[in-house]
């Protein structure tokens, strides 16, 4: 037994120290304080030590709540961090290692076509694809999806929750999609703003969700007119961090069904939200809406955190404390957003032969459409390009229409050029040096653009009356 003048003064392991000050408390000596900064290794503030004045009294080691945190350490004795299962020994009941229950296709019967507000469309292409978790707040001009969505789900021993706020909206999916289970909102473009920051947790955890962001006018509150005033917010602006989500834009309601349906796909397919963009006259448009021949029986993947045996040994987190961890992370989802660039859509019409090409999507290419068969009709050569993601922008596909094409025209409902700008970005990403001139025909505000405005922006450019 070692003398009274050699009792053992203790001995820290900042790592599994949890900071709870219980030593700090006990010690009359004033042997121990807070350190200054976090042990990254943990994310705590430890306590540090300062032995000068200690009288080896042991009382700290005594008030020392976590195993070796604080130990009496014998003169010439060295320490090493122990295993965890060596020390408290191994897990019981060690659970089977999850596998993924994949979803079903069920058959439908054939049905004749509903007519149906945009809005609506997207909510039963939401439920055909197998979600029965909603949570949202009301918000012009996308509220009757949510409106259907109360209705339904209930019925389908679904999950609808009208959350205290969009901030809460986008927290309750983070925890529905951790146990990967199919969950949605509808919102508009203040509501968007909101949920910045949980996207970007969402985005960080991978874990899925569908966002359907009827746009507004904005800024701020602006009004309840259409616009398509988020697209760098959906593009470029979700939340902190290396954030991106595969971002859809409908143009019918048809469209708003079967775009639906596709984000659900794709928001498990690579563990990441997707955003389904429409503008507030899609929302509220009734159009002819023809149902698929089958809806999704969801599964369970094997990444879930669903609460069962199977999958016990699940984590979700969005945080890496090591800033190597988070380089390697980071390089992982930007190498998965690489990967989603196959997932680029478009339409073309007309195109074969046209010199002018116009580049419109949302409800602003249904007047582009028009616009084009006019312009044929009086002798111009113009053709549509739309874009179904703009985020990925595809590139690829404009890129073999431009040798041809002598004029872009883009044709959009905002102010600034937000589409042209993901245009031109996308197009120098993938080398294109030289574009034709490109003019737009703009409005705002709740204005969208007129055939007759496109028709005659087009005839102006090309020299006609």
């Amino acid at each position: 037994m070692p003398s009274l003048k050699e009792k053992p003064k203790p001995f820290l392991v900042p790592e599994y120290c949890k900071g709870c000050g219980r030593c700090v408390d006990v010690c009359v000596k004033g042997c121990i304080r807070f350190d200054d900064e976090i042990n990254p290794k943990t994310g705590i503030v430890p306590i540090i030590l300062d032995l000068e004045k200690c009288t080896g009294c042991g009382l700290c080691i005594d008030a020392c709540p976590e195993p070796y945190g604080l130990r009496a350490m014998q003169q010439g004795e060295k320490y090493e961090l122990q295993d965890p299962a060596k020390l408290f020994g191994s897990k019981q009941n060690k659970a089977p290692e999850p596998k993924d229950i994949p979803a079903e296709k069920v058959p439908l019967p054939k049905t004749q076509p509903l007519v149906i507000k945009g809005n609506y469309a997207a909510a039963v292409g939401a439920m055909l694809a197998g979600c029965r978790h909603f949570y949202g707040y009301p918000i012009t001009p996308s509220t009757e999806g949510a409106e259907l969505m109360s209705k339904l789900l209930p019925k389908m021993d679904g999950v609808f929750l009208q959350a205290v706020s969009e901030v809460a909206t986008v927290n309750h999916m983070y925890g529905t999609g951790g146990a990967g289970i199919a969950n949605m909102t509808f919102t508009s473009g203040p509501g968007f703003s909101l949920m910045l920051e949980g996207i970007s947790y969402m985005v960080g955890a991978e874990v899925p969700g569908v966002f359907v962001n009827v746009m507004r006018g904005g800024p701020g509150l602006g009004n309840i007119a259409p616009e398509q005033s988020d697209v760098k917010l959906a593009c470029r602006g979700l939340g902190h961090g290396h954030s991106h989500c595969i971002t859809l834009m409908p143009s019918t309601p048809q469209e708003m069904l079967d775009c639906a349906i596709l984000a659900f796909e794709l928001t498990f397919k690579y563990r990441n939200p997707v955003i389904v963009m429409a503008d507030g006259y899609l929302g509220q448009m009734t159009g002819k809406v023809q149902l698929p021949d089958y809806m999704v029986k969801p599964g369970i993947p094997a990444w879930a955190v669903y609460g069962d045996l199977n999958h016990r040994g699940n984590l979700i987190s969005s945080i890496q404390l090591q800033e190597a961890d988070l380089e390697k992370f980071n390089q992982h989802l930007e190498a998965k957003y690489q990967s989603m660039k196959v997932e680029a859509r478009a339409e073309s019409y007309m195109t074969e032969d046209a010199d002018v090409l116009l580049v419109a999507c949302n409800t602003p290419a249904r007047a582009a459409k028009g616009a084009v068969k006019g312009l044929r009709d009086q002798g111009t050569k113009a053709g549509l390009f739309r874009p179904i993601t703009m985020w990925p922008f595809p590139a690829d596909q404009l890129k073999k229409l431009l040798p041809k094409i002598q004029k872009l025209v883009m044709v959009e409902a905002n102010e600034g050029g937000q589409i042209e700008n993901e245009l031109r970005l996308a197009l120098s990403l993938a080398g294109v040096e030289k574009l034709p001139p490109i003019t737009h025909v703009r409005r705002s505000g709740g204005m969208l653009p007129q055939q007759t405005e496109i028709v005659d922006h087009v005839k102006s450019i090309c020299g006609k009356k």
